[in-house]
């Protein structure tokens, strides 16, 4: 394969649409020669909040990280199948991986702060993709505490290491650290399991604001919480998607026995 310049690579990623839709066809995912992921078939639309549940171990979290192709980093993982962003095929052999990754941002379930200033955490994303003027990184902190709702708690100590945030502070300081690299898609793996209520729904609060300018993927096992903030929800059972519906619709009027069972409590 030729060597390609930085604006062919970035022409990869390019969305002449504007869409930042996710659409996976066909989708098989193993780990050596243990299938985790079984024929999956979803489109995820942009601005919207959808909500993967589903017992533990059935294949959310994996699937979630195929967006980003975090799952790279597995050893002996192998995807088949397809799935595109905006219409483009993420696991295309040219697609720049790093590029990916500032466009599909990620929020794990235990605040992950840098052990450094709460600054620098928000500025290490932009200075990575080449922003080094001082004015502009001071608007880009600025504007990603706002969008996280934490820059009225932290304006004044913005030098202060992150480790000595609260742990609801500490996950919106990772979701501020997310927005700052300007990405389009937000994942979210079960980014309240580790908070207290109070600070849960500030998060929630948080991401129904985001989804007019994101599009939102979150795992949860938290059934009131998908209820509460997503458009649409996905029930996952065994590697697969048993049911992809309105969320609405898929709690109050389920299709399929299991996704009932499910909701209702009687397994999971």
């Amino acid at each position: 394969m030729d060597r390609m310049d930085n604006k062919e690579k970035m022409d990869i990623m390019d969305n002449k649409d504007n869409k930042f839709n996710i659409t996976v066809r066909d989708c098989d995912l193993f780990y050596s020669d243990f299938q985790a992921l079984k024929n999956i078939n979803i489109d995820i639309e942009e601005h919207e909040v959808t909500a993967f549940i589903g017992p533990s171990g059935c294949g959310k979290s994996t699937f979630i990280k195929t967006f980003n192709r975090m799952n790279d980093l597995v050893e002996d993982c192998r995807i088949t199948g397809e799935i595109k962003i905006g219409g483009q095929n993420i696991y295309d052999k040219n697609t720049d991986i790093n590029l990916l990754r500032k466009e599909v941002g990620m929020v794990f379930q235990k605040p992950n702060p840098f052990p450094m200033s709460i600054y620098d955490n928000i500025a290490f994303a932009p200075r990575t993709f080449g922003i080094k003027k001082k004015s502009e990184l001071n608007k880009i902190v600025e504007h990603s505490l706002k969008q996280a709702g934490l820059w009225n708690e932290v304006r004044d100590r913005l030098r202060k290491n992150a480790m000595g945030l609260s742990g609801g502070q500490q996950q919106r300081l990772c979701i501020a650290r997310a927005l700052a690299a300007e990405p389009k898609i937000l994942l979210m793996d079960e980014p309240t399991s580790a908070l207290d209520p109070i600070s849960t729904g500030i998060i929630e609060e948080l991401i129904n604001e985001l989804k007019s300018s994101y599009t939102i993927v979150i795992v949860t096992h938290n059934m009131q919480q998908a209820t509460r903030i997503s458009d649409k929800t996905a029930f996952f059972l065994l590697g697969e998607i048993v049911e992809y519906a309105k969320t609405k619709d898929l709690f109050s009027n389920p299709q399929d026995k299991r996704t009932e069972n499910y909701i209702t409590g009687r397994f999971g």
